[in-house]
């Protein structure tokens, strides 16, 4: 059967076209119901129970449920329950689904290939009884629930018993799932059987009470109550108030130090819009779209210098008055703004705990998100009993403005809280690292064993075997991405070559295996485990370059001098035999004992040599060299928990490997930037603005330093310059703030940005890229592609110079990266907490920055960042008789006659606090100099430390047996 669409259109040039749709109808699709006694079964799908069980009792007879589009958007975490069985998708359905939200599309299919679940996809755009046509004046939105409402008639009718005929299944219902009020009241009118979701789940038998923890809050919320925030705008008053300029928009970023504070990013204003207060935040979830409208000039505020974190029980719906932020000078204050309406939300579901409620046998109970920049939600389960102890899933459904916090529903639970594995768990989803294990097809990508390399491979690519060839990596590195060698040549001069993996010829362009690589983008390294972009096969083995085996590479070869200038590079793809897999230290020993002289010490000898040249050229350009307190644990081989923890040592091998990396990606940049300008994968570092060098010019100001900013090289050369000999940290700890300073480096398309964007401001270099990693970056592997595409080893395929496409890539691999940053970060403070369980140090720290309520501390030995609270929030005394006094103007706390400035040194005590269980922290007590009724008697022997000048007293130096000075 055809049904034709006829319609005329006009054309630019006054012509009339006729335009014919047709769509094409059958009568033998077939239903999907073993209990059908009509449609001629299809072996091949899979089937509805003949007697299906339902989960609700809401019902008593056995029945199918067919779902409306907003019960899959909005209910998925309650249909991804295996309890849930026998449904019916419509392909109206699905395709709605599929055009509203990728996310929940995506996992609706999962649930459909899972042939247990018993889910069917009924075609009915294509069946002649469930077919409707568009009606005049008709939105798309009611003809699709129209749609609906007859399929779910017409299924009624077809499951009806037939006269004469008899089956097990004869009686099998519909029932119309919908959480569309209206909806249901056209179903009821039609004589079909339809409720809610809730209503539905509020039925279920015993066995699945529990399921209704995973309905989502969709309902309307009354209004009886006093309303706590303004109102939002709508769409069309906020797209009116942006075009006439009251409004602007931009994303939200919640504080972590301060609930009630945040920033607006704003498309072409430098410094970010603060907005401070409850009512001003207004609703806004970090991450969230929203519209913002500038506050009066009288009116706006300085960022808060209190750490304030909400640690209310269950306050209710009722919000109690700000805090009053202290009033700085007019000078100080910046441009701030209120929270007006939200153009789209960012929620996500989020890990964290349940709170006991104070009313005993509650089902109302508030959920902590572990992620301090989350408020918390309130949801109701009937299972706290169980979940007090647990690690928890919860999803945001709504934030009416009658309720103190958004509300939300239980997802799942991950596991004790506490344990390690949960704990891992936790890092990964917060930082959303994709981690589960590798498809079927993904794995159907990888080559066979045993793996060789054939004649055929050898006659395509440069045999470099005989060359000494050797790696350089931390202990313990699997995945060994690089190799180097160096070597006098005939003329005087040296080659030098850089020798990189060659997972491109593993992984291939629009394969399984690429399209997972692409969108994991990264390997996420923990402190106990890695999370790999690639199978193992490849990332441990085929790709690794290991000692004493032949492996695939791409190679970059210079000819440099012996003033390592480059006389020439070339490029090609390889095999090579790495001599031997070196870690950094086993390097240095080599390089520095006089005794070996054989080629691998050769070798490593002119590397490094070039390599300390290269770097003197660069930091006289301006390259920065910056820091940040990195540590490294030693794990318990069996239990994988820290039993030692120490501050990672740079030696000159890192530097010689980092400079080659660095020489290789510029060289390769340059390469691909020529042959391919419009859309060579580059990676730029922007200038920051003047505004992000604040605290470190202020900082370096009251020690009588002053940093220049208004280029690369005057910031190298005036922290170069601010050296305090009595305090050897000082310039590295000048160092940590300037790293805070400077922006997220990022991948972006040549063909995207003016040409002196291009510029990468932390290594001062004109152009750059990454080509060195690719078994741990993908922005490397495309970068590969393209650089085999310049020199003929491969060829070039559409998405590869597809501008849109790749621009869309970076976006991913720029989020990935910085999700994978945070997530090692979050690894490292986890496995400290467990290191220090149980134990307690006196260590030396160094005062990083003064607040008005606390001093921020380093600890150069684990390099752990801290805070010791000096006043409460409202400025009270923390500690009876002890009374510190916050100088703003010179930036100190002086309590009595010791007066605390930045880069004090001091000793402080460190241990865990485990009272919260949801955020355990390090806690930093005062240890020297001492203060009666707030330092914390000294453990055992004193440790050395200069103290902070007391008036009228010189400087005193504390001499002990015990010595923490910072390396």
């Amino acid at each position: 059967m055809l049904t034709n669409k006829v319609f005329m259109k006009k054309t630019k040039r006054g012509n009339i076209l006729k335009i014919v749709r047709e769509h094409y109808l059958r009568d033998d699709i077939w239903c999907g119901s073993a209990a059908c006694q009509t449609c001629p079964a299809d072996e091949n799908a899979a089937l509805l129970d003949e007697v299906p069980e339902p989960v609700s009792e809401r019902f008593a007879f056995p029945h199918y449920l067919l779902l409306d589009t907003n019960v899959i958007l909005y209910q998925m975490d309650l249909l991804e329950e295996s309890a849930i069985r026998n449904v019916i998708i419509l392909h109206t359905v699905l395709d709605e689904v599929k055009h509203r939200s990728a996310v929940v599309y995506k996992r609706l299919r999962a649930v459909l290939s899972d042939p247990a679940r018993k889910f069917y996809t009924f075609v009915n755009e294509h069946h002649k009884d469930t077919y409707v046509e568009r009606e005049p004046g008709e939105s798309a939105n009611d003809r699709n629930d129209r749609m609906i409402r007859t399929a779910a008639e017409w299924y009624g009718k077809h499951l009806a018993p037939r006269v004469g005929k008899k089956s097990a299944g004869a009686g099998v219902r519909i029932v119309l799932l919908s959480d569309d009020a209206d909806n249901r009241a056209k179903a009821m009118a039609l004589g079909l059987n339809t409720c809610s979701a809730l209503e539905y789940m509020k039925a279920a038998k015993a066995t699945f009470a529990h399921l209704l923890d995973k309905i989502a809050q969709r309902e309307l919320v009354s209004e009886s109550k006093d309303p706590l925030f303004p109102s939002h705008l709508t769409m069309l008053q906020i797209h009116e108030g942006i075009k006439g300029g009251k409004l602007m928009q931009g994303g939200f970023l919640a504080s972590r130090e301060n609930y009630l504070e945040g920033y607006v990013r704003v498309e072409g204003i430098e410094k970010a819009v603060l907005i401070q207060g409850r009512m001003n935040l207004n609703r806004a979830v970090d991450g969230d779209t929203v519209a913002i409208e500038m506050l009066p000039e009288s009116e706006w505020k300085a960022p808060s210098d209190v750490v304030l974190v909400d640690e209310q029980t269950d306050p209710g719906d009722m919000v109690e008055p700000d805090p009053t932020f202290s009033v700085k000078p007019q000078a100080e204050r910046e441009p701030t703004a209120k929270v007006v309406g939200i153009i789209k939300r960012k929620w996500r579901q989020y890990c964290g705990i349940l709170l006991p409620s104070h009313i005993q046998g509650s089902t109302r109970h508030i959920f902590v998100p572990a992620e301090r920049k989350i408020p918390r939600i309130r949801i109701e389960t009937r299972q706290a009993a169980t979940l007090l102890s647990q690690r928890i899933i919860v999803a945001i459904d709504q934030w009416p403005r009658h309720s103190r916090y958004p509300q939300g529903h239980f997802v799942r639970a991950l596991g004790p809280i506490g344990s390690k594995e949960t704990e891992n768990e936790v890092i990964l989803l917060e930082h959303d690292v994709p981690h589960s294990r590798f498809s079927e097809d993904v794995l159907a990508c990888l080559p066979e064993l045993p793996w060789t390399i054939t004649a055929a491979d050898l006659q395509r690519r440069v045999d470099l075997r005989d060359i000494t060839v050797c790696s350089v990596d931390p202990p313990g590195c699997t995945d060994i991405d690089d190799a180097l060698h160096a070597r006098r040549l005939p003329n005087g001069n040296i080659e030098v070559g850089v020798h990189i993996a060659d997972v491109g010829h593993f992984i291939r362009p629009g394969t399984a295996l690429d399209r997972e690589a692409a969108s994991r983008a990264t390997t996420v390294y923990l402190v106990d485990k890695r999370i790999d972009m690639v199978p193992g096969l490849l990332s441990s083995n085929l790709c690794s370059l290991r000692g004493g085996e032949e492996r695939f590479a791409f190679s970059c070869i210079w000819e440099l001098d012996d003033e390592a200038n480059i006389r020439n590079t070339r490029y090609h793809k390889s095999v090579i035999k790495s001599k031997s897999a070196l870690t950094y230290e086993e390097a240095q020993i080599i390089i520095d004992d006089a005794k070996q002289t054989n080629d691998v010490a050769t070798s490593l000898r002119l590397l490094n040599r070039l390599a300390k040249i290269l770097k003197k050229r660069r930091t006289e350009k301006g390259a920065l060299v910056l820091a940040s307190p990195e540590i490294r644990f030693q794990v318990d081989s069996e239990t994988h928990d820290p039993i030692d923890v120490k501050a990672k040592q740079l030696l000159e091998t890192n530097s010689m490997v980092e400079e080659f990396m660095l020489l290789a990606n510029v060289s390769v940049a340059e390469k691909i930037e020529q042959e391919f300008p419009e859309c060579a994968m580059l990676r730029r570092h922007p200038c920051p603005p003047q505004a992000n060098y604040e605290p470190l010019v202020k900082a370096a100001e009251h020690q009588g330093f002053e940093i220049l900013t208004t280029s690369g090289k005057e910031l190298a050369t005036s922290l170069d310059k601010a050296v305090k000999p009595d305090n050897p940290y000082f310039n590295t700890m000048l160092r940590i703030l300037a790293t805070r300073c400077m922006m997220q480096a990022v991948y972006f398309i040549s063909g995207t940005v003016q040409r002196d964007e291009f510029f990468h401001y932390g290594l001062a270099a004109p152009i750059y890229t990454h080509f060195t990693s690719p078994i741990r970056r993908y922005a490397d592997i495309i970068v590969h592609r393209l650089l085999a595409a310049c020199i003929g080893a491969d060829s070039t395929y559409p998405e590869l110079l597809d501008k849109k496409v790749n621009s869309n890539l970076c976006n991913n691999l720029n989020y990935r990266n910085r999700m994978a940053q945070y997530a090692g970060r979050a690894s490292v403070a986890l496995h400290t907490h467990l290191f220090f369980r149980k134990r307690s140090e006196d260590e030396q720290a160094y005062i990083l920055f003064i607040r008005k309520n606390a001093l921020q501390i380093l600890v150069p030995k684990y390099g752990f960042e801290g805070t010791i609270y000096v006043t409460g929030r409202n400025n009270e005394e923390i500690k009876t008789g002890v009374r510190f006094v916050y100088d703003e103007e010179q930036q100190t706390q002086r309590c009595g006659q010791v007066v605390f400035r930045a880069f004090d040194p001091v000793i402080v005590r460190l241990s865990l606090d485990s009272t919260n269980v949801q955020h355990e922290k390090l806690v930093f007590e005062l240890v020297k100099p001492y203060i009666e009724g707030f330092s914390v008697k000294a453990q055992g022997a004193d440790a050395e430390v200069e103290t902070p000048k007391r008036k009228g007293e010189p400087q005193q130096t504390t001499k002990s047996k015990k010595n923490k000075k910072a390396k």
